[in-house]
């Protein structure tokens, strides 16, 4: 008896080692084997900034009254931020599920037959049992498949949170796309008369002997030119309503912003400033795919603890007639207790490979894990990189702007009052619509690179 008990202890605690060795039960950490992952470690580990872009409200970016309202409307009504949110309850209720996992189930299966030989009269037999079965968790496989659940609820909150952010700054894109190439037509439409009145004075001077007939050809060509690229644009504005329509869930229409509203957008302080490793950790799908290595990391602990054996305990109990191969009226009451413990002992390597299979998984999330890293990385620095210069590109352009109108006022007036020469003017007339249309465009992405720096610092949260 001695032996017995000795032997047994030895098994557990040779099984308890065993346990801990393939840590079973070890709940996920963020790995630090690299310098991305050990800074993002550090940077998860310390206190938010208030102050940093991502953690900013979209109504401190985006001030802008008609702006606000449209963004209300699409996080309301926006189909793709409905289905992420939805995704959210999935998850919830697939982690609900894995809890519960832990409880004892119940089923009740009443049965009835009746039976009669040679003409006797009909026996009826019947059986009204309930049966209760408990799976006793002692090796984890409840436990990893209950924290894989959690994870997947994080990853679906992030991905909640992705989908809301990129619906903000898509409204806010789409509304200033639509202020741009409003501007682009009022300066077009206005230049398009000068040019008319252009083609008329090049008609009068041919009459004066000032100039000839490809001079107003010319001055024509340029006239009709412009009005081609005024139907483009409206195409243009036509696609962008059309955009936001679908962002705010309506039918299609048209939206009246303004074009001032692209000169009234101020920056706010933190554009143009670097970012740290602490905004870029609290980025949605960085943590998306955190939580995507979690999972995996989870599923190899279960792949892990299909070695080990399964322990059930189940009861039965009801009432019956049908006592052996013995009818009894009235029927008695029955109960009836059994355990089992089920270990694989060889299952045609199927375990083996599913855990070289976890393994392998596991290592490729690692690998998505660090490349979001560094993507995220490189596409603050690039938003970045694309404000500044933009900054800078508006400065020029402004001041090419002034010089090209300088430059149009002076041809024309020696075209009108000395030897210059049509081309001189054309050319001039050209190069100022050139430089104030490149004017908006640079405008635009100074806009956007705002947009897209607090989108991919994950903000509106």
């Amino acid at each position: 008896m001695n032996l017995n008990k000795t032997y047994i202890v030895a098994v557990v605690a040779a099984g308890a080692l065993t346990l801990g060795s393939c840590n079973i039960y070890q709940k996920y950490e963020t790995p630090a084997d690299t310098a991305i992952t050990r800074a993002y470690v550090e940077a998860r580990s310390a206190a938010p900034d208030s102050t940093a872009i991502g953690n900013l409200t979209w109504e401190q970016v985006f001030t802008d009254p008609t702006l606000c309202e449209y963004i209300n409307r699409a996080l309301e009504n926006n189909t793709s931020l409905r289905n992420a949110m939805l995704n959210v309850d999935i998850a919830h209720a697939q982690l609900k599920g894995a809890k519960l996992a832990y409880l004892p189930s119940l089923a009740i299966a009443p049965n009835g037959a009746g039976a009669s030989y040679a003409g006797s009269t009909m026996s009826w037999t019947y059986t009204i049992p309930a049966q209760v079965s408990w799976e006793i968790d002692i090796f984890g496989k409840l436990l990893n498949s209950k924290r894989s659940a959690q994870a997947a609820v994080y990853q679906s909150e992030a991905y909640a949170q992705a989908a809301r952010s990129q619906i903000i700054s898509a409204v806010a894109n789409t509304y200033y796309g639509i202020a741009a190439v409003r501007k682009q037509l009022e300066l077009m439409r206005s230049t398009s008369q000068i040019w008319a009145e252009n083609v008329n004075t090049m008609r009068d001077l041919k009459e004066a002997g000032r100039t000839n007939e490809a001079a107003v050809v010319q001055s024509s060509a340029n006239y009709y030119s412009i009005m081609g690229n005024i139907k483009d644009m409206e195409t243009s504005l036509d696609q962008l309503n059309n955009t936001m329509a679908l962002l705010l869930n309506e039918t299609p229409r048209v939206y009246d912003i303004a074009s001032v509203a692209l000169d009234k957008f101020q920056a706010p302080a933190f554009a143009g400033e670097g970012v740290s490793m602490t905004e870029l950790a609290a980025r949605p799908d960085v943590t998306a795919s955190e939580q995507a290595l979690a999972m995996a990391f989870y599923a190899t602990n279960s792949a892990r603890a299909a070695f080990y054996p399964g322990l059930t305990i189940t009861a039965n109990g009801g009432f019956t007639n049908l006592l052996g191969s013995f009818v009894k009226n009235p029927g008695d009451w029955f109960i009836q207790l059994a355990g089992s413990l089920v270990a694989p002992i060889f299952s045609r390597g199927r375990n083996i490979a599913n855990l070289e299979a976890s393994k392998a998984r596991q290592k490729q999330a690692l690998n998505n894990f660090e490349y979001t890293l560094l993507s995220a990385a490189a596409e603050v620095s690039d938003a970045l990189t694309v404000y500044e210069n933009n900054v800078a590109k508006y400065g020029f352009l402004e001041k090419q702007v002034a010089e090209m109108e300088r430059s149009v006022s002076i041809t024309n007036d020696l075209l009108q009052y000395a030897d210059g020469t049509y081309l001189e003017v054309l050319t001039a007339q050209q190069g100022l619509l050139n430089a104030q249309s490149g004017a908006i465009s640079c405008r635009l992405n100074q806009v956007q690179a705002v947009i897209n720096l607090y989108q991919a610092l994950g903000g509106g949260r």
